[in-house]
């Protein structure tokens, strides 16, 4: 059975764990070094201050975790967000992502976030560290690809780019005003 819950700092270990696949492993992120576990809860706390972190449990165990935090940090952009995802390296192909994520999006609009944004690394050839295959399970998700920054990002000696895609979810009229994260677990 998979589950789908609001993350707590008691599972910032395993988050982490899957997270430090990525850093060491894989260009899907730009940072060389894999934080601390404080400083990874520390992440965690300001995130879910105002948005949702989700982890998804098949039997119990975290395979994958997906959050949305501020985009660009000005209030004008209040009901605009950047959405991330990761799933354990042994949990892709198993369709955690598309859930996960939907249970992101619907918490999102619960909110009154209107607009998601996603910031992908992205090669020019794919290699053993970066691949496609993030924008193409968004682009599967509705999302598009509105920008695009040449060559910015510099990991084991090599250049990659990033590109930004973009969601709609929402109606864009006289807007009311965002409010906290608030999301119930759900079994699937």
């Amino acid at each position: 059975m998979l589950t789908v819950r609001s993350a707590k700092t008691e599972d910032a270990g395993r988050i982490l764990e899957i997270y430090d696949y990525y850093v060491k492993n894989t260009a899907v992120t730009f940072e060389y070094t894999t934080p601390s576990l404080r400083e990874f809860i520390g992440r965690m706390e300001r995130t879910m201050e105002r948005y949702p972190w989700l982890v998804a449990l098949r039997d119990g165990y975290i395979e994958g975790y997906a959050y949305a935090g501020p985009f660009v940090g000005r209030a004008a952009y209040d009901w605009s967000c950047e959405t991330t995802i990761y799933l354990d390296h042994g949990a892709r192909k198993r369709g955690i992502g598309r859930i996960i994520y939907g249970a992101l999006e619907s918490a999102l609009r619960d909110m009154g976030i209107l607009n998601l944004y996603a910031c992908i690394g992205f090669p020019e050839r794919e290699d053993e560290y970066l691949t496609k295959n993030s924008a193409g399970f968004h682009e599967h998700l509705g999302f598009v690809k509105v920008g695009e920054f040449h060559k910015c990002g510099y990991k084991f000696g090599r250049w990659y780019s990033m590109i930004w895609m973009e969601k709609i979810i929402g109606e864009h009229g006289s807007p009311g005003p965002v409010r906290r994260a608030v999301f119930e677990h759900v079994e699937l």
